[in-house]
């Protein structure tokens, strides 16, 4: 039986305004980013009131994600569980550098090594594979927890796009193409393991 993981990407944080590529460096909501949680918190209120069910949240230790889900957290009078395996891409050396220029890069060694890019880290980082494998241990951990319920899932753009890669059988190497948008949600059915 499969659970609904709710993905929420946190709101925006400065970093995410002027195009830099965080990975794990710890940074707060701007004032958008909190209108944003604000937003996603009553939306997901509204669904509430009106008989969806969550079951759990569930969130990475990230500063700009758990200001976003703790905003849900209270609306919805859940406990915001915080699970590392849900931080964003360790991107090393390239944090704080210019995010299309990380992305240029991606895409760049995903034409030339379309087999093996994804599985390349930047220096002092982790790739994309690495990041796909914890996020899928962490769903799986979900829906064998929580069979058939929905479970809210807040963390950042690529991590969560790994996971709506995995869910819909598309290549890892598209990941990028699949990021959601800052304070946005997206459900996907998550099997439970055997």
């Amino acid at each position: 039986m499969a659970a609904d993981l709710w993905l929420v990407r946190h709101g925006e944080t400065d970093w995410n305004r002027s195009g830099l590529y965080q990975g794990q460096s710890d940074i707060l909501l701007n004032e958008t980013g909190l209108a944003q949680a604000r937003r996603t918190a009553a939306d997901l209120a509204a669904r509430a009131h009106e008989g969806q069910a969550f079951a759990a949240l569930y969130c990475s230790p990230l500063l700009r994600a758990r200001q976003t889900a703790e905003a849900c957290a209270g609306r919805l009078g859940l406990v915001a569980r915080i699970d590392a395996r849900l931080r964003e891409i360790h991107q090393g050396d390239l944090q704080g550098t210019d995010y299309a220029e990380v992305v240029a890069r991606f895409r760049e060694r995903m034409r030339e090594a379309p087999e093996e890019g994804w599985k390349e880290r930047a220096p002092g980082g982790e790739s994309v594979e690495d990041v796909a494998r914890r996020m899928a241990e962490a769903a799986d951990d979900y829906a064998a927890a929580h069979p058939g319920a929905a479970v809210l899932v807040f963390s950042h753009g690529l991590a969560l796009a790994t996971l709506v890669c995995r869910a819909r059988g598309l290549w890892l190497g598209a990941v990028y193409e699949h990021i959601p948008g800052n304070g946005g949600a997206e459900v996907i059915g998550w099997p439970t393991r055997d």
